[in-house]
C-alpha cells in the first residue's frame, strides 16, 4: 500500500532517493527479520529487568 507524499520534501525522497513510504517487518528478508525481532526482545527484556531491579532496590 503505497501512501501519498506528505510534501515535496517526501515525494523527492521516495521518487528519487528511493526512501520507502511505509514498512511492515513481514515484507523484510528473513535475516533483518529475525535480527529485528531479537533486538525488539532484547530491549524489552533488558527495559523490564532494570524497572523490576529498580523496585527490589527501592524496597530494600
Amino acid at each position: 500500500m503505497e501512501k501519498k507524499p506528505f510534501n515535496d520534501v517526501d515525494e523527492h525522497y521516495q521518487k528519487h532517493i528511493g526512501t520507502p513510504s511505509s514498512y511492515s517487518m513481514k515484507q523484510m528478508p528473513k535475516p533483518i527479520r529475525i535480527i529485528g525481532y531479537i533486538l525488539i526482545t532484547f530491549m524489552t527484556v533488558a527495559a523490564s529487568l532494570l524497572v523490576l531491579l529498580m523496585i527490589i532496590d527501592k524496597l530494600f
